[in-house]
């Protein structure tokens, strides 16, 4: 399926490697542009190189701290105009609800929260004006179904969550959408991080402790980046435009609801 978005230009967030990543060279494949950012310069140069090679198209890769106001203007500087922007950024560390401070919840506020809302901001009036845009937030399954060791996430990403329902819809009569993808697990260094947590805590081997998390899951396994891009790439292109304000789970069916 031609996705219709061959030669639109996009800025993604923490794309040199995970889900960022995944998002990256799904949208090359359809022939997008990229503004690739993360914070170390050497991997995502790598990764640039790697996707320039691949997919033929232009990319620009701008290293700095996304979640920091230089690191924002950096970024959209070097961006210009754009017609997608997919914001990420890592999840903030687990814990008990007695662990976290009020800087732990106002760090987790500023990348996770803060962060998304200044991208939003900063590239919306110029898709509005055009009469076309997309944008894709990378929220997390703990919105739909918090995660209790994953507290400071919960808050950040659903407070992300309510501003993203309130301006899609304030948007989208000028051919600009604005949706969140909520990924469960997928194999990436998040939940390698997550395994050694949790064996820590349970006094198991990692081993064990991704057995555990991978029996909690109805598809019998961990998602992939490229499926995961996939579908960032659809929500993306002109096939998806009356896809307003919604919040899309990629979790292999973890959560049980209906709805």
């Amino acid at each position: 399926m031609d996705l219709g978005i061959k030669g639109r230009r996009a800025l993604i967030c923490a794309s040199s490697k995970g889900l960022g990543r995944g998002c990256a060279e799904a949208l090359a494949a359809e022939g997008v542009h990229l503004v690739l950012n993360a914070r170390g310069g050497e991997a995502l140069e790598t990764t640039a190189e790697a996707i320039r090679a691949e997919y033929g198209v232009d990319v620009t890769a701008v290293a700095a701290d996304i979640t920091t106001e230089a690191g924002q203007a950096e970024v959209l500087s070097a961006a210009g105009p754009i017609d997608i922007l997919v914001t990420n950024a890592g999840g903030p560390p687990p814990g008990m609800w007695t662990d976290w401070s009020r800087d732990d919840f106002i760090a987790a506020f500023d990348a996770n929260l803060l962060t998304p809302i200044a991208l939003i901001k900063a590239t919306l009036p110029n898709m509005m004006d055009r009469g076309w845009g997309r944008v894709v937030n990378i929220t997390s399954v703990a919105v739909k179904a918090p995660i209790p060791v994953l507290g400071l996430s919960n808050t950040a990403r659903s407070g992300l969550t309510g501003y993203v329902a309130g301006v899609s819809r304030q948007v989208a009569g000028s051919g600009v959408t604005v949706n969140n993808l909520l990924p469960g697990l997928h194999d990436t260094d998040r939940l390698l991080m997550l395994d050694k947590v949790d064996a820590a805590a349970q006094g198991i081997t990692e081993d064990a402790a991704r057995a555990a998390r991978t029996a909690t899951i109805p598809a019998g396994r961990f998602g992939t980046a490229e499926e995961f891009g996939a579908a960032c790439a659809w929500l993306c292109s002109d096939k998806a435009g009356f896809v307003i304000g919604q919040n899309i789970l990629l979790d292999g069916g973890a959560f049980p609801g209906a709805m």
